[in-house]
């Protein structure tokens, strides 16, 4: 098989500029077999910056048998396996290769929430590493965004290949303008919501945790969050996806949650813990090349013109307090395409219909991207 000099590249981004290795780090490489050819650049860069890679080999099929074995017993060792694994651990990269939604579909929701729920305070630790996570392209992520898998593949390849040094600069003034505001109101077809993130960090992505990147984030104070959502991307969560989730909110907390599939499941979702009713995190996307759902959170959460609004855990770099074994990104995307939306800060209009529409937030327009 010929080599595709792209890949090498794209192996030289994640360890050199996402995770930033430094000499003797050692870094895990969490992927599947499909990902074969990354894994194997990933290595050879990492040998190149004189680190230590491990492989750690996944399978969907695999780990569902091993979920609908799941005991007490097993959780409690898993739980310490994992816990020194880390231990031992400098950096993640972790690779997906999905080739469905539905792996999982028939492991009990009691299950999936006892997992999620012991598992949870070492997804912190997970974070508080270097890590990075992109998806590698299969015949599945292809039927998903109904494309062909070699024009997948190229697309794929191309998006996270953006140049993410310039996307990092042109976030600058939308970070300083999001760490001075205090309200923000999003209005939208079936969407009128106000909250606070006032005294906030706003983290921009680009390059560093995802590939592919480009978003800014941050989270709302816990209790500030009141109105209505109405999200118009599909979005895998516990096994399922969910369409036309529109959620209510009253004084930070989810009153009111519809979809146009199961809502006894979608209600266990949200009742997995105190947080899963509370939003962590608040983030606007700005990838010029992602403009339309994937299939796949990783790529829909960075469309340009789209926003995420997060019910459970925030992330420690904008902490609001909520913790949760949950962290649903689901996505709104506000371009005319869409139906359109408008975001105001402090009551002053920053983006229209998916664009800025302020001078000094222009070069996050997609124009200005690519």
């Amino acid at each position: 098989m010929l080599k595709d000099p792209r890949i090498d590249r794209l192996a030289k981004t994640l360890v050199e500029y996402s995770i930033s290795i430094k000499e003797g780090e050692t870094v895990l490489i969490s992927a599947p077999q499909k990902a074969k050819p990354l894994i194997l650049e990933l290595i050879k860069r990492i040998r190149l910056n004189k680190g230590n890679p491990i492989v750690e080999l996944s399978d969907a099929e695999i780990d569902r048998e091993l979920m609908l074995t799941v005991t007490e017993k097993s959780l409690d060792r898993s739980y310490r396996w994992l816990d020194r694994k880390l231990d031992d651990i400098d950096c993640i990269i972790s690779i997906r290769a999905s080739e469905s939604d539905y792996s999982s579909v028939d492991v009990p929701m009691e299950t999936k929430l006892k997992v999620a729920r012991k598992m949870n305070p070492l997804t912190n630790k997970r974070l508080a590493k270097k890590w990075v996570l992109l998806n590698y392209p299969t015949e599945g992520g292809a039927h998903k965004a109904r494309m062909s898998y070699e024009a997948y593949f190229d697309f794929i390849i191309d998006v996270s290949s953006v140049d993410y040094s310039k996307m990092d600069k042109a976030f600058e003034p939308l970070k300083e303008l999001m760490e001075r505001t205090d309200k923000v109101r999003i209005v939208a077809k079936e969407t009128d919501i106000s909250f606070s993130i006032k005294g906030m960090k706003a983290i921009p992505c680009a390059g560093n945790y995802n590939i592919p990147d480009g978003e800014i984030f941050t989270a709302p104070v816990r209790d500030s969050v009141n109105g209505t959502i109405t999200y118009n991307t599909p979005s895998p969560q516990r096994g399922s996806v969910f369409t036309n989730v529109s959620l209510t909110f009253k004084d930070g907390k989810i009153v009111k949650a519809t979809a146009d599939q199961d809502l006894e499941l979608l209600e266990q979702i949200f009742d997995t813990d105190e947080g899963a009713r509370y939003v962590g995190e608040f983030a606007i996307g700005v990838n010029p090349l992602v403009t339309k759902p994937m299939g796949d959170i990783l790529f829909d959460e960075k469309i340009a013109g789209s926003i995420h609004f997060t019910p459970g855990r925030c992330y420690e770099e904008a902490p609001n307090g909520n913790d949760s074994a949950v962290h649903w990104d689901l996505v709104q995307i506000q371009t005319e395409a869409y139906g359109g939306g408008e975001i105001y800060f402090d009551e002053v209009l920053i983006r229209k219909d998916g664009r800025f529409v302020i001078k000094e937030l222009e070069g996050l327009n997609p124009e200005n991207l690519v």
